[in-house]
Order: C-alpha cells, then structure tokens, then sequence
C-alpha cells in the first residue's frame, strides 16, 4: 500500500478511534463463536461426552443450522433498535453462552449450546460489528470495515495459543466459563462505554435519508428484505455469494485429510494459516481504499478470483510449499469480500433496512458452512481425488462470477 492510501486511514483512525474500536472488538469477540474456536475444545469434548468424529460434527452442525434460522429475524433488529443496547444485549448472549457450554450436563444440551455460540459469536457479532459500520459511515465505508474486520484474523491469531493452554492447565470447561466472566466484566463495559456518547445510539433510519443513490438496483426509496427478495436480481448474485461460505468452510475443515491426500506435512500446512491470516489483513485494507473511491459492486464478480487460483493449486500442484500459495490466495479473498460485500449492499440496496438484507444474506451463507463440511466429507469417504473435487469447485466459481457479472450490467431486472 503506498503512502497516501496509509495517510487516509491514519487521519480516518484518529478521527473515529472510539467508534473503530468499537467495531473491532466487536469482531475479536465474535471469536468466541467462531469454528476455529469451538474446534480447539473438540478433544476434550468428545473425551468428555464420549463422541466420536461424526456424533461431534453433527451436534455441531444443528446448532450451526438452528442458528442460521433465527438469524434472519434477530439480525434485523439492529434496524429498530439503538446500537448500544442491541451490543449490549449480543454480549450478553455470547456470555451467557460460554457459561452454559461449560456447564453441559450431556452431549444433547451441547445442541443448544452450541446454538448459542454460533448465534451470538459467529452471528450476531460478527454482524453488529460489520452493519455498525456501514450504517455509520458513508463516505469511508470501505475503510470502517476494513479496520473493523482486521478483529477477526487478531481473534484468529491470539486466541488459540492462550486457550490450548488454558485447556491444559484448568480444563475445557473451566476454560469456556472464563470466556463467559471476560466477556461480562471485561467486554460488556467497554462496548458500554464506547457507544454511550455516541450520536448513533439511536435507530439509524431515524438518522438516513429515506431515498437512495440513482446507482441502486431499481428503486426509488431503500428497499426492505421483501422487496428485495422480490427482484430476480439478488438471485443472481446469491451463487456468489454463497461460494466462499461453502467451499472455504468445506476446504478448512478438512484440511488435514486433504494434506495428506496431497502428502503435505501436517504441521506445514498449519503454519501456513499464518499466511492465511497476514493475505486476509492486506486484502481487507487494500480493498477498502479502493471502493472508497471508485465504489464497489463493479468489483464483485472479481473478488472471487483469488479462490479459484487457490483450487488451481490444489489440482495441479503437489509440492508442499505451494501448501501456503493455496491459503494465501484463500486468506486473499476473505479479506477482500469480508470488506467488500457489506459495502457493496449498502451501495445497492442503502442503509435503512441493511440489518435485515445483511442478515439474511449472513443467513443463507451460515447454512452453506454448515452443508459444506459433511458434502465434502462424503466426497472424501467415497475416494473422489481432491483433483476431480476441486475441478468442480472451479466451475462453480467461474460460472458464479459470470451470474454476477451479468447482475452487474441488468441491475433493473
């Protein structure tokens, strides 16, 4: 990134530090709920209830699924509710749902549990943290969600460490119940002090213009979720923006029998998420400049790009170190769309209804994670080469890219 592109978001840092970190913490704290974490107590959990692989990842999965249904409906309350206490409200969820997972009397109160975690962390703060943005900001929105979603990959990267050895030293439920006790005593004053003297404590349609930019898709005033969900354009982007959900998750999940399919060291390609999240961070502050200033749908279509190059790795490549050429391409193109996709539907549908429309896209992407591991398993125990799977994942992608390209140029239909 060269000089003036860092002067921008050093003097657009300083001037909305508060809210920015805001934003951030928000994002960190959705780790509680995220895959990587849950899948740090996977050991202990199974020794503990006594399940294997598969009774394990489909507790994990009902919950994941159960949370996608209701989140559509949750998730849309932050467009009639003041930001600062539906946080506060996300915060408390979250903790409460660390402290029931570590009291689980037995592996079916996991599923609730479970629920919990993936609702409150994966979903609602991810979404509290991206829609607090976009609704906050207008004229440096790439920017505000670049800075905030850079949460996610430091959640990533600190976390694992301090929990493996908490896990070691206490035990897993000891451990979950801390996070619950931090989240409470620590993050819930926080976020309660960064947004109490904040102007956008109160609804954000009180605050937003009713009408929207002549560039939005085909209406005159911001549109609801029903109205939208009633133009055949969204379905036209949905394939793509369903592909990362699906195949990334899948690909994770996975990564361990797909090394050795590959006869890659186990341990090096655990490394490489190393990479995985340093490709996230630069794709997430480079393209947040970009749309600033040139807008963001017209980039859509190629943000897909650096996913197919990275299944072009896994088909053709065998040797180890292009084990990290493959996640940083896929860290790549996290970091591009988790910025890029709340911009680009502000941009076309405004910011009254954003909870909602953002919501339900967050919605049909959660049960794409949730339907990708098991499909790709199957392709696993029926012994279809990584190489034929990932030939089918490229075609899907390319013909994503084509439907939102033409989206792009028929945004009326």
């Amino acid at each position: 990134m060269n000089t003036p592109r860092i002067q921008e978001y050093v003097r657009f840092i300083l001037k909305n530090k508060w809210f920015l970190v805001f934003g951030f913490i928000m994002a960190f704290t959705s780790s509680f709920g995220q895959t990587f974490f849950i899948g740090l107590f996977t050991p202990s959990i199974e020794a503990t209830f006594e399940l294997n692989h598969s009774q394990w990842g489909s507790i994990f999965m009902a919950g994941t699924l159960f949370s996608a249904a209701a989140l559509t409906f949750t998730g849309s309350q932050i467009d009639r509710m003041p930001l600062r206490r539906y946080s506060l409200l996300v915060c408390g969820c979250l903790a409460a749902a660390c402290l029931l997972t570590a009291v689980a009397p037995t592996a079916l109160f996991l599923i609730p549990a479970i629920f919990l975690l993936r609702h409150a962390g994966q979903g609602l703060a991810t979404h509290t943290a991206l829609a607090g943005m976009i609704k906050n900001f207008r004229e440096d929105r790439g920017k505000a969600v670049a800075i905030a979603t850079l949460g996610f990959p430091a959640g990533r990267a600190a976390l694992p460490i301090f929990t493996v050895m908490a896990i070691a030293a206490f035990g897993w439920r000891e451990t979950y119940a801390s996070c619950g006790i931090i989240i409470l005593l620590l993050i819930f004053p926080i976020i309660a002090t960064l947004l109490k003297n904040h102007p956008n404590t109160a609804p954000v349609h009180a605050l937003n213009k009713s009408t929207i930019p002549s560039t939005h898709v085909n209406f005159r005033v911001e549109p609801t979720l029903m109205q939208v969900l009633h133009t055949p354009h969204i379905y036209l982007l949905v394939p793509g923006l369903l592909a990362p959900s699906f195949f990334d998750t899948a690909l994770s999940f996975h990564l361990l029998p797909i090394a050795t399919l590959k006869s890659w060291p186990a341990e090096w390609v655990t490394t490489g998420y190393a990479i995985y999240g340093a490709t996230s961070v630069i794709g997430s502050v480079w393209i947040g400049t970009i749309i600033d200033k040139h807008g963001s749908v017209q980039f859509l279509p190629y943000s897909l790009v650096p996913y197919i190059g990275g299944l072009l790795v896994l088909t053709f490549l065998r040797d180890p170190a292009w084990a990290w050429l493959y996640l940083g391409l896929f860290g790549l193109g996290s970091g591009i769309r988790v910025t890029l996709i709340p911009v680009v539907l502000s941009e076309l549908y405004g910011t009254r209804h954003i909870g909602a429309i953002r919501s339900f896209i967050a919605t049909i992407g959660v049960f794409a994670s949730a339907i990708g591991p098991p499909i790709l398993g199957l392709g696993l125990d029926l012994q279809t080469s990584i190489e034929t799977m990932a030939t089918i994942a490229i075609i899907y992608f390319v013909l994503a890219i084509l439907l939102t390209i033409h989206a792009n140029r028929h945004q009326s239909l």
